[in-house]
């Protein structure tokens, strides 16, 4: 069997509760009876990167450059007591792709025409065939920012950690887009990598000094859209939110986007690979219905609870359903994949939103990785070249790890040494009294708290908006 170090906790069922709220969150208390994944020694060497002119790394034999650990860990499975609520939410998203009838697997070098390689599934039209891969920035924290626009539409998400131990995500369209993206924020150092690793636009708020400078003087510089240096309303217009710092009401359309980027002559199709695609999941899965990803700050949580009835994991942020506000549906995905990865500490680097120095998620070289899909996970590991194009998922022993065709968020984690700790569970927590808990607690309180902390993640002083209609969304 593949898989083998993380979690296996028996719980109860979940019922999903979709809701729009905007509060304070707080942490689920985890439940007793399961066991924590057993974290890999500490004096086990990290793997080398792989050689940055081969554009796909290969595995190293695992004798050599990644030494084996000192002794295997161990998975104890506690029993599974009989489910006695209902199940999952029915889902409430539908995709706007038809797969081919014919195509069962595709990637992880080459993929059959008109196929997108983000998603394993056809293009839906020429139009997203023929324009760029483009990334966006969208804020998670503070609560204030939830809940977010355009998620559902992204064919690849990534959340990572920002300063403070709160999240930000990547949010990555090709197959379609959506009028309404955000709120849209900064960038920070892995979203140059991003940009590279799938030779991307980018759009964001703006950037540091330091950041900015890194933008500036890349290959890739008229790919970065930004308020920052003139690109205003539309795509970038202020929602007029009254209820929000000034900071939090920055909105895009993506289509916009890529109209400036076809301004620019930037937005030309580019090839991404790295990333396989079946039908048929690989041997070896484990059961796997709960996801649960406890950040070293409690002010950030993130859960996915796997839906049989439609073969989806729905998203919990901060143990209530996480839900997009343009179609109220709670957030969901075909694939979950986790990846671990060094965060460093860059002194020389100052964030002006957080008064503290930025971290730097060292995604380059390989790492450990998690894939979840169709109720079950696999253990393997991540590649990718500094400064080249692609993102590979293999096994242990080199063989390609397979997505399911569809959506994928990654979840971009310290490693399980450190402070992150993430648990996966054979069945999924029951969720519904924490959610009514913390709905009961929206009082009055719970806005002064969460507008004491927003000055910790916000710049100091607002900038100050502009005359009223001035760059407002229609």
């Amino acid at each position: 069997m593949r898989a083998t170090a993380v979690i296996v906790v028996g719980v109860l069922a979940a019922v999903a509760l979709a809701s729009l709220v905007m509060l304070t969150p707080q942490t689920e208390a985890e439940s007793g009876d399961g066991l924590q994944a057993t974290a890999p020694p500490t004096n086990t060497l990290r793997a080398t990167a792989p050689p940055t002119n081969t554009l796909r790394p290969s595995p190293p034999p695992t004798n050599t450059l990644r030494p084996s650990p000192s002794a295997t860990p161990t998975v104890t499975r506690t029993p599974t007591p009989t489910p006695t609520q209902t199940p999952s939410p029915t889902a409430t998203f539908t995709p706007t792709f038809t797969p081919s009838p014919t195509a069962t697997t595709v990637g992880p070098d080459e993929y059959p025409e008109d196929f997108n390689p983000l998603t394993g599934l056809p293009y839906p039209s020429d139009e997203a065939r023929d324009r760029r891969t483009l990334i966006v920035k969208v804020s998670n924290f503070p609560p204030v920012v939830r809940p977010q626009s355009g998620l559902n539409e992204a064919d690849i998400v990534f959340e990572y950690e920002v300063e403070g131990g709160v999240t930000r995500f990547a949010a990555i369209y090709r197959s379609q887009g959506t009028e309404r993206v955000g709120s849209i924020r900064s960038a920070r150092l892995l979203d140059l990598e991003l940009v590279v690793m799938f030779q991307g636009l980018l759009a964001y708020s703006g950037a540091n000094a330091w950041i900015d400078n890194y933008i500036m003087e890349a290959d890739w510089f008229w790919r970065a859209l930004t308020p920052q240096h003139g690109v205003n309303c539309p795509p970038f217009c202020r929602s007029g939110e009254e209820d929000k710092p000034y900071e939090h009401t920055l909105y895009g359309n993506t289509y916009e986007m890529w109209d400036v980027a076809e301004e620019r002559q930037v937005n030309q199709g580019m090839a991404f690979r790295g990333l396989a695609f079946s039908y048929e999941p690989d041997p070896g899965g484990v059961p796997a219905q709960d996801i649960y990803i406890e950040y070293w700050n409690d002010l950030q949580t993130t859960r996915w609870q796997y839906n049989p009835g439609d073969g989806r994991y729905y998203r919990w942020n901060t143990d209530i359903p996480h839900v997009d506000a343009v179609t109220g549906n709670q957030i969901a995905t075909d694939n979950v994949v986790i990846l671990a990865a060094e965060h460093i500490d860059r002194p020389d680097i100052y964030e002006s939103e957080t008064a503290g120095i930025v971290i730097e998620t060292a995604l380059w070289g390989n790492g450990d990785a998690w894939l979840l899909r169709d109720g079950q996970w696999w253990e393997g590991t991540w590649w990718h070249a500094q400064g080249r194009t692609g993102l590979w998922l293999t096994f242990p022993d080199g063989e390609t790890m397979h997505l399911k065709p569809g959506q994928t968020w990654f979840e971009v984690v310290r490693p399980f040494n450190l402070a992150n700790r993430v648990t996966i569970s054979e069945q999924p927590i029951d969720m519904q009294a924490t959610a009514e808990a913390i709905f009961a607690q929206q009082t009055q309180a719970a806005v002064q708290t969460a507008t004491a902390i927003a000055p910790y993640i916000t710049p100091t002083p607002s900038p100050q908006p502009p005359p009223p209609g001035a760059d407002q969304l229609p």
